[in-house]
């Protein structure tokens, strides 16, 4: 079995917000960008199987953030693998700021073809995945399986050059900012931690409009975008401690 690995990186002023702390966006996005390098160092990233017109996709998060760590702070990322199927991986994270834990992830990918853009059998990557996998349980609960929400405010904008990512749909981090949008400027500002919940349904492209929809519940907010069409694109699920 491989064993957990660590990437090491600092937290420059456009990754904080106006509080001097790490953005929410910002800790995700070095999620991401890990799973991305750990993946190509491993020999499965993306330039390992596009090839093959196959791209990796997200298609469930849970993040749990219990401190922001502050501008200029150097962080470690540390990742692994531990689940696979021929529907999905799963990839686990903890972030730690002079070794103490701030947050921690479950991440659950599959494997599109690019041309069709309908989901892969991933059996074809069993020899790489049983080569990578690490015996260390996921740091926090799997994602939830979130259902429909009925909610009481919406907003709307048109998917632009800077959301589209290169799978040639609205980036992930597009989405988190704009359900952060939502929030009251002071549950950001005062806020002592977080768990967030997403499911991926659907692509956004670009030329169609993303109507993000929303409904809280006392800490609970839970958001539904989709697009004009009615399409729904994702659902999620942000508790505030």
């Amino acid at each position: 079995m491989a064993e957990i690995t660590s990437y090491q990186y600092r937290i420059d002023p456009q990754q904080v917000d106006f509080t001097l702390r790490a953005s929410a966006a910002s800790i995700i996005n070095y999620m991401l960008n890990v799973a991305g390098v750990d993946a190509s160092n491993k020999g499965f990233g993306v330039e390992a199987i596009q090839g093959q017109s196959f791209t990796w996709v997200l298609s469930r998060l849970a993040v749990e953030i219990y401190k922001q760590p502050m501008q200029h702070s150097t962080i470690d990322v540390a990742t692994w693998v531990n689940e696979f199927n021929r529907l999905s991986s799963t990839r686990n994270f903890r972030l730690s700021d002079g070794g103490e834990l701030f947050a921690a992830g479950v991440s659950q990918w599959c494997m599109l073809n690019m041309e069709s853009r309908q989901v892969v059998d991933m059996s074809l990557l069993r020899d790489v995945y049983e080569r990578v996998m690490v015996a260390e349980a996921s740091p926090i609960a799997a994602p939830q399986r979130l259902r429909p929400t009925e909610p009481t405010v919406t907003m709307s904008r048109p998917v632009a050059y800077s959301d589209i990512d290169f799978n040639r749909h609205v980036n992930t981090l597009r989405y988190i900012e704009l359900m952060f949008d939502a929030f009251p400027i002071d549950l950001i500002e005062q806020n002592n931690g977080m768990r967030i919940d997403i499911n991926f349904i659907a692509e956004a492209r670009y030329g169609e409009t993303l109507v993000a929809g929303y409904i809280a519940e006392g800490n609970v907010w839970q958001f539904e975008i989709k697009t004009d069409s009615d399409k729904v694109l994702c659902r999620s699920k942000i508790e505030f401690k």
